[in-house]
């Protein structure tokens, strides 16, 4: 699994300015006693623990409260804690049908080369746009396909899969051990490779996922952003976001652990999940046709590399 290098604004320096901005909102809200009548609502959530690699249990019932639904996506949140810590997160779900939306890649270029692209640069008629993919200091890194062009060859790595996107347009997350009969059928228009996988080939856990090993680090905490699909063939986008402080909190880096997040996935149906690049990275637009405004959750660092859903335009009715 390759080195990930990370810009200059550090997690630390960031985690310091919103830790400034929670603890006042924090003491206000307990002057009016809010915080103490938020807790109750709290420790009703559902615990989600780490995925059991030797004793695996049925997923847990995710109780998607959702907000909009206009038959081609929808999204909505779903409130638990994790861990032995009961940390409160939310986890934002978007859920989309592939007959009314394509999907692709965006890059946001400065002449030749790559430049920063954040949500602020998603085109107007989109219906969702992600950061996509890993970084590196020098752009994206491992496969990455772009209008039927191989922009860059697959990375290595057992846990890095890739999300891809046929010439017919029907999308897919498949795993490391797949990349290469793709990458040689010419069939890939979109392709954006990213790791670790959660949930691989017929639903099972990644076995390297549940070995120690310095690819994956199994107890560390962090915003996540995940892609997945159902069986049905829907497309599953998922965004943690700290929820224990209110919103200036939501920002701080901290939420579930690796194996947490497959149990996530699970819960919500994912048959194959992989993750995306998190942390100070992670945004998120979703656009549904009935709300006028796009629901938007930012991200501090800006990308090379997008995922955006754009409506697919309706066939005439034939008389």
């Amino acid at each position: 699994m390759p080195v990930v290098h990370r810009r200059s604004l550090t997690v630390a320096a960031v985690t310091l300015v919103i830790a400034a901005s929670v603890f006042v909102t924090h003491t206000a809200r307990a002057q009016t006693g809010e915080s103490t009548k938020s807790t109750s609502a709290i420790d009703a959530r559902p615990i989600i623990s780490d995925y059991s690699c030797t004793k695996p249990a049925a997923p847990v019932v995710a109780n998607v409260l959702w907000k909009s639904d206009d038959g081609s996506i929808k999204w909505g949140e779903w409130r638990v804690r994790l861990g032995s810590q009961k940390l409160p997160i939310v986890v934002i779900v978007a859920v989309v049908t592939s007959r009314r939306t394509q999907l692709s890649l965006d890059i946001k270029r400065d002449g030749d080369q790559v430049g920063a692209w954040s949500i602020a640069n998603a085109p107007a008629n989109a219906r969702f746009a992600l950061n996509a993919g890993q970084f590196t200091d020098d752009g994206p890194w491992g496969w990455v396909v772009h209008r039927g062009n191989e922009q860059q060859k697959p990375g290595t790595g057992v846990l890095a899969g890739a999300l891809i996107v046929d010439t017919a347009g029907r999308w897919s997350v498949i795993d490391a051990n797949e990349i290469l009969a793709h990458r040689w059928s010419l069939a890939v228009r979109e392709a954006v490779q990213s790791y670790p996988t959660l949930v691989g080939s017929l639903g099972r856990i990644p076995a390297a996922l549940c070995a120690d090993s310095k690819d994956v680090d199994r107890t560390h905490r962090d915003t996540r952003l995940v892609v997945g699909t159902r069986i049905s063939g829907e497309l599953i986008l998922a965004m943690t976001r700290f929820d224990g402080l209110g919103e200036p909190a939501q920002r701080l880096p901290i939420g579930p652990t690796s194996l947490e997040m497959v149990e996530i996935m699970r819960a919500l149906g994912a048959a194959r999940a992989l993750m995306l690049d998190g942390g100070l990275s992670a945004q998120l637009l979703i656009r549904t046709a009935n709300s006028a405004i796009p629901k938007e959750w930012a991200g501090w660092r800006k990308v090379p590399l997008a995922l955006i859903g754009i409506p697919t335009p309706m066939p005439p009715l034939r008389n």
